[in-house]
C-alpha cells in the first residue's frame, strides 16, 4: 500500500471516530428527560406572607434545576401585598411558570385570579372555577364610593395587563373585578380566559409539547412531553407558621405568655410558668411580624393585664379588674384592626376570654371576703371552742398539745374528764366541764 493510501485511511478511521463519539455525546443530552416541579398551594390555602415565602422560595429552586415550574393551586385569596409578591416573582421566573388550577372542585379566587393570569401558561382542571375578584375592604364591607373607583380601577388594569402580556382575553378581568365574574373551566376556556383544561398534569405536559409561551419578554418553547414530575407541599414548618398566624391564636399567645412571665415575677424559681410565658410570647410576636398589628390594641391589653394584676393585691373591691376587663377586651378587638375580615380577632373569643377572666376574678375576690368573715383558725385565739382531757392537775391536753388550764368556777380539775376551752390568756387555758 502507498503512503497516500495510508494517510487517506487513517484520515478515514479518524473522522469515523470522532463522528461516533459526537453521536455518543449527543444522544444521552437529546434523550434527557425534562424535569419539572409541581409546586402545591392548597387546598384552600390561602394566599399570606407564610404562603408567599413557600411559593417564592420553590420557584427559585425550580428556577435552578427544573425545566418548568407547575403551580397546582386552590385558593380563595388572601392578602393583596402577599399576592402581589407572588404575580411578581412569577413574571420574573428565569424558567416558564405553569398554573394548573386543580384538582377538580378547586378555585382560583380573589387574589388567586392575579396569581393565574400572570403564568406563561394557564389550565384548569375540568370541575374548577375561577373568578370573584371585587376589591373589598379589610373588614369585608365594600370600599367607599371615592376609595372604591381607585382601588377598582387599579385592579383592573393590573389584572388587564396580565391577560394582555399572555394574549388572553382582556375583556372579562374587568367583569371579575367590578362584578365579581367568576367562570367554570369550560366557560373559562371557551372565553380564552384560559389556555387549556386538562384531566391531569401529565396529560396538561402532554398537550404542551411544542407550545410557545405568550410573554414577549419571556418567550419559551415548551418540550414537556413525558416530563418527570417532582412534588412538593407545603411542609410541617409552614403549615405551622400558617396556623401559629392565626390572629385568634396569637392573641391568646401573647396573653398566656404576659400572664406566665407576671407570675413568674411574682413567684420566682417556679420556672415552668415564666418559659411557657416566654415561649408563647415569642410565638406571639412572630404573628406580630407577620400580622402589623396596632399598637394601640397592644398597649390597651398590656394596660389590661397590668390592672388586673394590681387588683390582686390592692383593696380595690373588684374596681380595677372592671378597669382592667374594658381596655384588655377593646385591645383584643383592635389589635389586627388594619387587617382583613379573616385576620382579625374574633369578637366572640373576645367576649369569651373577658367573661372568663371577670368571672375568675368575681370567684377569687368573692373567696377573698368570705375567708375573712371565717372565724380565726390560727394563733392561739383557734384553740377556744376545742374539746380537751384534763391530763393531771391543772393540765389539759387540747389539739394534740399539752396546756396548763383551770376551770372557769375555779374548781379542781380531775384527770380523765372532758372539757371545753372557753379562753386564752397567755399560755393558760380556760375551761369547762
Amino acid at each position: 500500500m502507498s503512503a497516500r493510501a495510508r494517510l487517506l485511511a487513517i484520515s478515514g478511521a479518524f473522522i469515523l471516530a470522532v463522528g461516533a463519539y459526537s453521536l455518543l455525546a449527543v444522544a444521552p443530552a437529546a434523550a434527557a428527560t425534562p424535569r419539572v416541579l409541581a409546586i402545591r398551594f392548597g387546598p384552600d390555602l390561602e394566599v399570606n406572607p407564610v404562603t408567599k415565602d413557600y411559593l417564592n422560595h420553590q420557584l427559585d429552586v425550580a428556577a435552578k434545576h427544573y425545566d418548568a415550574a407547575v403551580i397546582e393551586l386552590d385558593t380563595p385569596g388572601g392578602l393583596s401585598t402577599s399576592m402581589k409578591s407572588i404575580y411578581t416573582a412569577e413574571l420574573n421566573a428565569k424558567l416558564p411558570v405553569i398554573v394548573y388550577v386543580s384538582p377538580n372542585g378547586a378555585r382560583a379566587a380573589s387574589a388567586g385570579v392575579w396569581v393565574s393570569e400572570a403564568a406563561d401558561v394557564l389550565a384548569m382542571a375540568p370541575t374548577s372555577n375561577i373568578g370573584s375578584s371585587t376589591p373589598i375592604e379589610g373588614n369585608g364591607q365594600n370600599l367607599g364610593s371615592d376609595l372604591r373607583r381607585k382601588v377598582i380601577n387599579d385592579a383592573v388594569a393590573s389584572l388587564t395587563a396580565l391577560a394582555a402580556a399572555h394574549h388572553r382575553n382582556t375583556q372579562w378581568p374587568a367583569k371579575a373585578v367590578r362584578t365579581a365574574s367568576n367562570l367554570t373551566a369550560t366557560q373559562a376556556l371557551q372565553m380564552h380566559v384560559v389556555d387549556f383544561i386538562s384531566p391531569s398534569l401529565p396529560a396538561l405536559l402532554d398537550k404542551l409539547d411544542g407550545y410557545k409561551t405568550k410573554d414577549a419578554q419571556r418567550p419559551y418553547t415548551l418540550h414537556l412531553a413525558g416530563a418527570r414530575i417532582d412534588h412538593v407541599k407545603p411542609g410541617f414548618i409552614t403549615r405551622l407558621l400558617n396556623t401559629v398566624i392565626d390572629p385568634n391564636l396569637v392573641s391568646l399567645l401573647f396573653l398566656a405568655g404576659l400572664a406566665g412571665l407576671i407570675f413568674e415575677v411574682l413567684h420566682p424559681g417556679i420556672v415552668l410558668p415564666g418559659a411557657l410565658g416566654a415561649v408563647s410570647l415569642i410565638v406571639a410576636l412572630y404573628g406580630f411580624s407577620v400580622l402589623n398589628p396596632s399598637w394601640g390594641g397592644i398597649a390597651l391589653i398590656v394596660l389590661g393585664v397590668a390592672l388586673l394584676v394590681i387588683d390582686l393585691h390592692a383593696q380595690t373591691h373588684g374596681v380595677l379588674t372592671v378597669g382592667g376587663l374594658v381596655p384588655l377586651g377593646f385591645g383584643m378587638a383592635l389589635l389586627f384592626q388594619n387587617e382583613p375580615t379573616t385576620y382579625r380577632v374574633n369578637t366572640w373569643l373576645v367576649v369569651g376570654v373577658a367573661s372568663a377572666i371577670g368571672a375568675f376574678w368575681a370567684f377569687a375576690i368573692g373567696k377573698g371576703f368570705a375567708a375573712r368573715r371565717l372565724p380565726v383558725s390560727v394563733g392561739p385565739q383557734a384553740i377556744v371552742g376545742k374539746k380537751g382531757e384534763v391530763r393531771a392537775p391543772g393540765l389539759v391536753f387540747v389539739n394534740g398539745e399539752l396546756w396548763q388550764a383551770h376551770a372557769e368556777d375555779d374548781s379542781a380539775l380531775a384527770p380523765g374528764e372532758d372539757v371545753e376551752v372557753t379562753s386564752v390568756d397567755g399560755l393558760r387555758l380556760t375551761v369547762k366541764r
